[in-house]
């Protein structure tokens, strides 16, 4: 009480109050501190272990497992050559695993076949193994008849017919056949710059050289052609010049000279 016989309450209006208390914060228990502790150093060589055993079991599905064995050969661009025999040649036993497949072996063996003119192998996920084949094509064929051998346009005799050759093959008198010979290289030059429809109307070609090649037509007209030069251009001339022998523009000839392709002479 101070003179005035008030109080410090009655001058304030309100009464001092304790502050309040905050709850103490929880504090764990040593024992449990340690219950809470990661585990991770003893995950860790489980999981490293079930990490190498999935890999472990890609890779046996992959190079020995039965899933991804070999259920298919699939052979594309044949024509004239079997695909069973190029299946049979290839050498891919049904079951292999596709990943232990050795494609260049089988492409290796393929490439061998006569008729072969160039060969891709590969994988087809999940099952299959592919082949590509590019098979050699004829425009000549040479020997006597029933020992006569198709020949390509790189000289290459592939394949034998005891028969008739094939429509627009023709056949080719040349000393020795043969990649190697000129004579022959020079010959099928020449064969092979005619169009396909004329190729058909040819008899025979003969080559006694390099220079000296001569056609004679189904209708017993002679072509001389001369050498391998400008080939491209003596096949259209000779194409062209038919044509119009065909319409009746020109009197038939017995002999055409195409060796000088700019100045074609008829006798």
């Amino acid at each position: 009480m101070n003179r005035t016989g008030t109080t410090t309450r009655d001058r304030t209006g309100r009464s001092r109050r304790p502050a309040e208390r905050r709850p103490p914060a929880a504090v764990t228990p040593l024992a449990r501190r340690r219950r809470v502790r990661p585990r991770s150093r003893h995950r860790r060589p489980i999981q490293l272990a079930l990490a190498v055993l999935a890999l472990v079991a890609v890779v046996w599905v992959l190079v020995a497992g039965p899933i991804l064995g070999v259920s298919t050969v699939q052979v594309d661009g044949v024509t004239t050559l079997p695909a069973d025999q190029v299946r049979e040649t290839a050498g891919i036993a049904p079951g292999t695993p596709l990943l232990r497949v050795d494609v260049e072996a089988a492409r290796a063996r393929i490439a061998r076949l006569p008729s072969v003119a160039s060969v891709e192998v590969t994988r087809g996920w999940p099952r299959t193994v592919v082949v590509t084949v590019v098979e050699r094509v004829p425009i000549a064929i040479v020997g006597e008849p029933g020992r006569r051998s198709l020949v390509d346009g790189e000289g290459v005799l592939f394949d034998t017919v005891t028969g008739e050759p094939p429509a627009g093959v023709v056949p080719l008198d040349v000393a020795h056949p043969g990649p190697g010979d000129p004579v022959t290289m020079a010959a099928l030059a020449a064969v092979g710059a005619l169009p396909v429809d004329l190729r058909r109307d040819v008899a025979s070609a003969t080559a006694t050289t390099a220079e000296n090649i001569s056609l004679t037509l189904a209708d017993g007209t002679l072509v001389r052609w001369g050498g391998p030069e400008e080939s491209d251009l003596k096949g259209a001339a000779l194409a062209a010049l038919l044509g119009k022998l065909a319409a009746g523009d020109l009197q038939p000839a017995a002999t055409i000279d195409v060796s000088t392709p700019s100045a074609v002479v008829l006798r």
